[in-house]
């Protein structure tokens, strides 16, 4: 994962780690070994195995918690790897975490779980003891394997559920905006939509089924060499549907950082768990590079865009950016 010595392209923007970056960035991570205060551990980046973590963690802080566990693959995440199982015993690895991170959590908090198709019955099972769930989202990875005997797999569910009756879901953060393919006029006027110079859109509601994202790819500053980094724009509509602007975000396997920065970007608390010392890191630096970088792919002026109206978003960005 240290990077000086592999070659990159030209054009190559994936953020990566010198061992300088690496000695600098870990003396902003922490581990607990005593019990900790909110204070202690808010926006902050937790080094630690995260059995080694649960109990010192403080009780009722969490207001949103994203969780994107070890699929049941065969995969290796730098230093660990993880070995599939057979569904009861990822049935228990899964419970096994999860029962214990209730304690942190408020009793208005929401959850949302990642998982592909195999393990998404199991984390349903694992959900349904502690959580009301409330539905499962699709969406569209754009892209996988090609298969000779079976379906291209391009796809991957997200879990969400809450606590009790009482939540927070705010629809209008992350509604989206479509090109009208039929514009509808009502003595000559848009109907439900808007004429702008660069076509014509439509404000919706989301559904539970995401086409919209874009996978982390090596031109895409926010690209890291972690093997299953999720989106921003991904993460950017849990957090924004389901945690207030003074909510804690939370994150127990936080991998490369994705959570915790776009938090940061979204201006709310967080704090996440990753028990590699390099993946840590990364989060620390994308965290530092988001001081100076609020931008999140695929999302602006408040909205969502369609897959491939990037070039518009740009334009858009550079005229707000003329008139500050």
């Amino acid at each position: 994962m240290v990077n000086e010595q592999k070659y990159r392209a030209p054009r190559n923007k994936t953020i990566t780690l010198s061992k300088k970056e690496i000695d600098y960035y870990s003396e902003k991570t922490i581990s607990l070994n005593v019990k900790a205060s909110v204070n202690d551990i808010k926006n902050k980046t937790i080094n630690q195995n995260i059995f080694e973590t649960i109990k010192f963690l403080p009780d009722n802080f969490v207001d949103l918690m994203v969780i994107d566990p070890p699929y049941n693959l065969n995969k290796k995440f730098n230093s660990t790897d993880f070995k599939r199982q057979d569904e009861l015993e990822y049935l228990g690895f899964v419970d096994s975490w999860l029962s214990q991170l209730i304690r942190i959590l408020k009793s208005t908090a929401s959850i949302y779980v990642c998982c592909d198709w195999q393990s998404s019955p199991v984390i349903y099972s694992a959900m349904s003891k502690y959580f009301i769930i409330r539905n499962r989202i699709t969406w569209e990875r754009e892209k996988g394997r090609g298969a000779k005997s079976n379906w291209k797999n391009c796809s991957e569910d997200i879990w969400f559920g809450t606590l009790s009756n009482d939540y927070y879901f705010n629809v209008d953060a992350v509604k989206m905006k479509r090109k009208v393919i039929a514009p509808y006029t009502s003595n000559g006027k848009p109907k439900d939509w808007e004429r702008t110079e660069n076509g014509n859109f439509r404000i919706t509601h989301p559904s539970n089924f995401w086409n919209d994202i874009s996978i982390p790819y090596w031109s895409m500053p926010e690209n890291t060499d972690h093997p299953t980094q999720k989106p921003e724009k991904l993460i950017a509509k849990l957090i924004l549907a389901s945690c207030s602007k003074d909510g804690f975000v939370f994150d127990p396997f936080l991998g490369s950082g994705t959570t915790s920065v776009v938090a940061k970007k979204l201006g709310m608390n967080y704090c996440g768990i990753e028990i590699d010392k390099i993946f840590a890191c990364l989060c620390e630096k994308r965290l530092e590079l988001a001081e100076t970088d609020k931008k999140i792919q695929g999302y602006t002026d408040g909205v969502f865009w369609e897959r491939n109206t990037l070039n518009i978003q740009s334009k858009l960005i550079d005229k707000t950016e003329r008139t500050k």
